[in-house]
């Protein structure tokens, strides 16, 4: 997914739409089960010497939910603007804090597949949950607490006071 800088900032508004294969991208990571395909719909336009890409990234995950491991299903729809121009028009950052970033382009070809993904994985969810009021997993047994009570104690005794747990019963 690549457009050219000059085509763009002569005038010309470029629709940029591509399915993309994250398998490879979301592979290593535990918390996703499977994703489909990628679809990104966006446009660069030109603005004020630079060329703002603006759009939508749009996913179905299915994630571990945090707290019970359980499937979740999750659909994102991700917006995506960022900025590009000629790396001898873009300022330092010192120069104007308040600006929105400027990635500097070199030449006239740019690949906006890296941004595509950075924008998804910064997206994903950090805690999935398969619903608010998750039991989760029991600590001490492993028991899905949201299908059934487990039959541990859940009573907590300060290590300290441990020796002193059955004083009372002995008596």
């Amino acid at each position: 997914m690549q457009f050219h800088m000059r085509e763009v900032l002569k005038g010309r508004v470029v629709p940029l739409r591509q399915t993309l294969d994250v398998s490879q991208l979301l592979g290593g990571r535990r918390d996703v089960l499977s994703a489909g395909p990628l679809d990104c719909r966006l446009k660069a336009s030109p603005e004020e010497g630079t060329v703002r890409v603006t759009g939508e990234l749009d996913i179905r995950l299915e994630l571990a939910c945090s707290r019970c491991l359980e499937p979740v299903k999750e659909h994102l729809r991700v917006p995506f603007d960022e900025s590009f121009a000629p790396a001898d028009n873009v300022k330092s950052e010192e120069e104007d804090d308040d600006a929105p970033y400027v990635h500097p382009v070199d030449g006239d070809l740019v690949e906006l597949e890296p941004y595509v993904y950075e924008t998804l994985l910064l997206s994903i969810p950090f805690v999935p949950l398969c619903r608010e009021d998750c039991e989760g997993l029991c600590p001490e047994c492993g028991t899905n607490r949201n299908e059934s009570p487990c039959g541990c104690s859940r009573e907590k005794v300060d290590p300290r006071l441990e020796a002193l747990k059955g004083w009372f019963d002995s008596k």
